[in-house]
């Protein structure tokens, strides 16, 4: 996954995730609320570019799909941080519904591993929402102040990507990408196949 010289552009926007992560924690660490919060702006931008870069230059693979899950997985708990340290009084107040919410997500990538040796990179379009939601509710919580119709929404359709990924990974005897969801699961004949993928 990080065979620098094999990278093509698409790999490259997810790499920076990965790479602004310790940055943005270092800004978290002295402080810099409007810092942090536009490099992390910077970073859910770029999970928006690289995935259309990838697919209108046609150059998909499953190596940049686990690349792209990895640096959505590090942004997502960068972000989390950021929102504990900063909007440490809502999170207290909340921590029940974000516990419950958490939880599955935990053990959704627990079974991934255990099952694949990896994170899963099924890509659907449930995963997408999710991935916007916790983004808008976060980058308004940095920018402005924690909004709970944000929150209620974000949980609820992170709830609903988490149990559907776990479906995925007991649909899928091997790892496989880009699935979209539930539905074209049931159509894709990889699930059938004895080979990674």
């Amino acid at each position: 996954m990080l065979t620098f010289k094999n990278y093509n552009i698409a790999d490259w926007f997810s790499f920076y995730r990965i790479a602004a992560a310790p940055f943005i924690l270092g800004f978290i660490w002295f402080d810099q609320q409007l810092i942090c919060a536009i490099l992390l702006a910077v970073s859910y931008v770029t999970d928006a570019i690289d995935g259309f870069l990838a697919r209108k230059l046609k150059i998909t693979s499953p190596r940049g799909s686990q690349l792209d899950s990895f640096g959505d997985q590090i942004t997502l708990i960068v972000g989390l941080i950021a929102l504990f340290y900063f909007e440490k009084e809502f999170i207290i107040k909340n921590v029940l519904i974000i516990a419950i919410a958490f939880v599955p997500y935990i053990i959704q990538m627990l079974i991934a591993y255990f099952k694949y040796g990896k994170a899963t990179a099924f890509h659907t379009y449930l995963a997408k929402l999710s991935a916007v939601m916790q983004s808008a509710f976060i980058l308004y919580a940095l920018f402005f102040d924690s909004n709970y119709i944000l929150f209620y929404i974000m949980i609820g359709i992170g709830l609903l990507e988490t149990f559907e990924e776990i479906t995925l990974i007991f649909m899928y005897p091997h790892w496989a990408s880009d699935v979209k969801g539930i539905y074209w699961a049931y159509r894709d004949k990889r699930r059938l196949k004895k080979t990674n993928l």
